[in-house]
């Protein structure tokens, strides 16, 4: 598992490919039609979708480098913000799809965002220390 964290990854290709599917299934997913997505009655389950969709495309665009600079993963923060915020403005203003842009879900990918990072962080701290 160490060989995942490390710059020297010989699984970056893969990283990157499920990345890159990752991050579209993320444009899927927040321009399906509003009419088209199942309800469920899960309390703040949108909001929960939201974060577990940003948490994985920071975590995999982390393991598609896995070089952890603080520069790296401030930037990496920002294009999530920019992304979820992105996505919301335009769900605003593509009404025919039947979605709404809310501020909410925007900080719910934000924390998302931060928490694929420090998830990815802590596995790569804990990699380094465990013997080869």
């Amino acid at each position: 598992m160490k060989r995942i964290f490390s710059p020297d990854s010989p699984y970056t290709r893969q990283a990157r490919f499920l990345a890159m599917l990752w991050t579209l299934l993320i444009f899927i997913g927040c321009f399906t039609p509003g009419k088209d997505i199942p309800k469920v009655d899960v309390p703040l389950i949108d909001k929960w979708v939201h974060l577990v969709l940003f948490g994985g495309f920071t975590f995999l665009w982390l393991c598609a480098r896995p070089i952890i600079k603080i520069s790296r993963l401030v930037l990496l923060f920002f294009i999530a913000v920019a992304l979820g915020s992105f996505i919301e403005l335009m769900q605003g203003w593509l009404t025919f799809l039947g979605r709404s842009m809310e501020f909410m879900d925007a900080v719910a990918d934000s924390i998302g965002g931060l928490l694929g990072i420090v998830i990815f962080s802590g596995a790569a701290a804990i990699a380094r220390t465990k013997p080869t």
